[in-house]
């Protein structure tokens, strides 16, 4: 247990951020199942936007690293045609 008072604001302010991102990263990675899941090609196509948007925006709060990002984006890409 931390015994400062910073130590003791840094846990809590850690976990608010833990939460945050896990939520981020949850629906990213929901968004990108549904593009690999998908049933037919059309749906893929469908849901692939959202996806995307979801990656980006987990890149742009650092969530994931932008090269990550970037090797997401292709490979669903690739798997949606």
């Amino acid at each position: 247990m931390p015994t400062s008072d910073q130590a003791k604001k840094r846990m809590l302010t850690d976990e608010r951020r833990r939460t945050a991102n896990k939520g981020v990263s949850s629906s990213m990675k929901t968004a990108m199942k549904n593009v690999l899941n998908a049933e037919t090609p059309e749906a893929a196509q469908a849901a692939l936007p959202t996806a995307m948007k979801m990656v980006d925006k987990a890149a742009k709060k650092n969530i994931i690293h932008a090269n990550a990002a970037a090797r997401s984006k292709s490979r669903l890409t690739r798997a949606a045609r």
